[in-house]
């Protein structure tokens, strides 16, 4: 009787049953900010924004069962268990035990990321989904420098160097390249891995430079699970085309063209390499001498032609004499715009200048089914070469120049890839002003975008190379009018007829329809035989009605939902319009400019 109940708390409804702060969250989970919003980047947890959220304030709210989550996480428990080992250590390195901080340094638990990633991309198709920011971190990083002060480490910088390789070589083995777009920000990379379109940035080969205003922490966090899961990706993408991961390279080669040499790894479609070979050799060795002398010459001859076959052509010293192997006998399937993508190069010999952007094009030639060397010892073939048909330059000084070739400048590889065609090299010859690089994002075909006058004249070619005809430019207003069209004798008589007729009943059922709409609103009923009779009469017509066929009828009648969708229409268009105008103007202004200088 005499013990006292505390009353239970009043239930928690709404936003506060279903969000926390941060402040809140922290305190939940007593751990500090930066450890939460480690956390939070590793599992995915994003801010939430409640439906109904006070004015003026401005917390950052997260969902109450994320947080729930977090609070059961094992990752949690390792991090605290870091935490207490680093304690130790630094308690070590107080009492000036050297040999204890280091055995400690060296026993520090490190958390495990893959089961995370199982969590977060159940699927590998979810995976390919969320490649985009995955792949322009891990570029970013390859081309940073190692700073002690940022935490960036050199085998961190290397490790992601050689991620970006591994994809690069296999989108470009699997001919998986669809769009490439150079801009001041970077290099823009569209490819296309199983149904999933994934875009990248990469940064240009240039010294990187730190800005202190960046959280670099923040982008580590994110590093650290972009790395195996991009580890993850290659792993499975290397699988599927039956390939060993992580595929084997020239120390040599990697020095001068590392994508160019995980591309020919693969191209050698997962061959054993020098030191497979002389293994191989040796067995051959030991068999010949317990076997007879026929049965010897059997099994040297196979073993002849398994070499053959299976040695790459680019490692130096593997015999590469007997290596003699022909484009298109992988026997893959591909489909219709992976096979154009394949031999868009296929008659294409490059070589490369040593001012161009080496890297980018080791990466993008070979992607579209072109051969490609450079200056260097492990270069394919060598600039005597008479067999090149392009040499990709960037200065006009050259010393010898080679009657054989074309000298271009590199647009003119970006621009073939995105027109999907090979672009006559006169517009992209040294010293000359190329034309404008588009933009393979933008869909010129759009209603009211303006058109480059570049992108009609890579139309054309587009055209001429499927050997379509195309309305030439004038014509376009008349393909309304039939008459015209055999005037210029681009149709036949007969066609012309049909399709005057056609146009003719087309015209006389639209009059039809607009009377009987007028003779409706005006109160009136009419018959088979077209005669009217006035049931109703409506109330004296405005000013407005007595021009009534002025107006479109057939927005008279829309309800008042698709009316409003139909002026916001027709806004959109106008600020189309609008902005193609002032390109217009603008564009004018330059010519005449450039007319007046010249």
């Amino acid at each position: 009787m005499g013990k006292h109940y505390r009353p239970a708390g009043k239930k928690k409804e709404g936003n506060a049953a279903k969000y926390v702060t941060r402040t809140q969250a922290i305190r939940l989970l007593q751990i500090s900010l930066p450890l939460f919003r480690k956390l939070c980047i590793l599992k995915g947890i994003t801010p939430r924004e409640p439906k109904k959220k006070f004015k003026g304030n401005d917390k950052t709210y997260y969902h109450v069962k994320d947080i729930a989550f977090l609070h059961h996480e094992p990752l949690l428990e390792m991090h605290r268990a870091i935490r207490v080992h680093e304690r130790k250590i630094k308690k070590a390195e107080a009492k000036k035990n050297v040999e204890r901080a280091n055995r400690l340094r060296e026993k520090t638990p490190k958390p495990k990321i893959d089961r995370i990633i199982r969590q977060r991309y159940p699927r590998f198709v979810d995976a390919l989904g969320e490649l985009d920011d995955c792949l322009t971190m891990v570029h970013l990083f390859a081309t940073v420098p190692a700073t002690k002060e940022k935490k960036i480490d050199v085998d961190l910088i290397h490790k992601c160097r050689k991620l970006a390789h591994e994809w690069q070589a296999f989108i470009a083995r699997t001919h998986r390249l669809r769009k490439t777009f150079v801009s001041v920000k970077g290099i823009y990379y569209q490819a296309e891995v199983e149904g999933q379109t994934i875009t990248w940035l990469t940064p240009h080969a240039l010294q990187q430079v730190v800005p202190d205003d960046v959280d670099i922490p923040t982008m580590l966090n994110f590093l650290q699970i972009y790395q195996p899961l991009l580890g993850f990706v290659n792993f499975h993408l290397y699988h599927s085309i039956n390939l060993k991961y992580p595929p084997l390279l020239d120390p040599e080669l990697e020095a001068e063209a590392a994508v160019y040499g995980l591309i020919r790894y693969a191209q050698s479609n997962n061959k054993p390499t020098i030191l497979e070979t002389s293994e191989l050799v040796e067995s051959e060795q030991l068999e010949s001498k317990q076997d007879g002398p026929e049965i010897q010459n059997k099994k040297s001859e196979l073993r002849l032609a398994q070499l053959q076959h299976q040695l790459p052509s680019n490692e130096p010293g593997a015999l590469m004499h007997l290596v003699e192997k022909a484009a298109g006998e992988d026997g893959e399937e591909y489909d219709d715009e992976t096979k154009q993508c394949k031999n868009l190069f296929q008659n294409v010999k490059i070589f490369l200048s040593r001012e161009v952007p080496r890297e980018s094009l080791h990466f993008v030639i070979p992607a579209f089914g072109g051969m490609v060397s450079w200056e260097g010892e492990k270069a394919p073939f060598a600039e005597t070469d008479q067999s090149i048909t392009h040499q990709i330059v960037d200065r006009e000084a050259q010393g010898h120049r080679f009657l054989s070739r074309e000298y271009v400048q590199p647009q003119w590889v970006f621009d073939c890839v995105n027109a999907r065609i090979i672009l006559p090299t006169e517009n992209y010859m040294v010293g000359r002003i190329p034309p404008p690089h588009l933009s393979p994002f933008v869909d010129y075909g759009e209603e009211g975008s303006y058109v480059p006058d570049y992108a009609k004249t890579i139309k054309h070619l587009q055209a001429a190379a499927r050997k379509e005809v195309l309305p030439l430019p004038g014509v376009e207003k008349d393909l309304e009018d039939p008459q015209n069209l055999l005037a210029e004798g681009i149709i036949d008589r007969a066609a012309a007829n049909q399709a005057a007729k056609e146009k003719q009943k087309l015209m006389i059922l639209e009059k039809q329809y607009h009377e009987d709409l007028k003779k409706e609103l005006q109160g009136a009923t009419y018959t088979s035989a077209g005669s009217t009779e006035v049931i109703q009469t409506g109330e004296s017509l405005n000013n407005g009605q007595a021009n009534i066929d002025d107006v479109d009828m057939a927005e008279l009648v829309m309800p008042n939902k698709k009316r409003k969708l139909l002026k916001a229409m027709e806004i959109s268009n106008q600020r189309k319009q609008s902005k193609n105008d002032t390109i217009i103007r603008r564009k004018k202004k330059l010519d005449e400019a450039q007319n007046q200088r010249s």
